[in-house]
């Protein structure tokens, strides 16, 4: 088992930057694939990031260039650095890991997921 708690989620206006953190425990080989994931109520989780334990990446087109993910493996921890944000990254963003993943940003590759942290951008 894997237990996923996020943090750092709050309100900014468009423009602004926030740093979402992921921290991981349990079984630390189902954690090689971490990634980070949004709903926006209404539609399916989207995927926006991911890093696997050697440090490959995956972007969503949508936040190449504005989104930065980074992991710390000594601190089981990924982040997710967000800049340039508009009211569209309004969402939940949840962290999501499993030990392999085919499709690293489809949400179906995924066993284990954190409560999630909200992100409000005002315009």
């Amino acid at each position: 088992q894997v237990h996923l708690v996020e943090s750092g989620g709050g309100s900014v206006q468009a423009g602004g930057s926030l740093r979402l953190s992921c921290v991981a425990s349990g079984h630390i080989a189902s954690t090689n694939y971490m990634t980070w994931f949004r709903r926006i109520p209404g539609k399916d989780r989207e995927g926006v990031a991911a890093i696997d334990s050697g440090g490959l990446i995956h972007y969503a087109d949508s936040v190449k260039g504005r989104f930065t993910i980074a992991r710390d493996n000594a601190k089981r921890t990924i982040y997710l650095q967000m800049n340039n944000l508009g009211p569209e990254d309004t969402a939940m963003y949840y962290c999501a890991a499993d030990g392999v993943a085919h499709l690293p940003l489809r949400a179906d590759s995924y066993n284990y997921w954190g409560q999630g942290t909200q992100v409000t951008v005002s315009s």
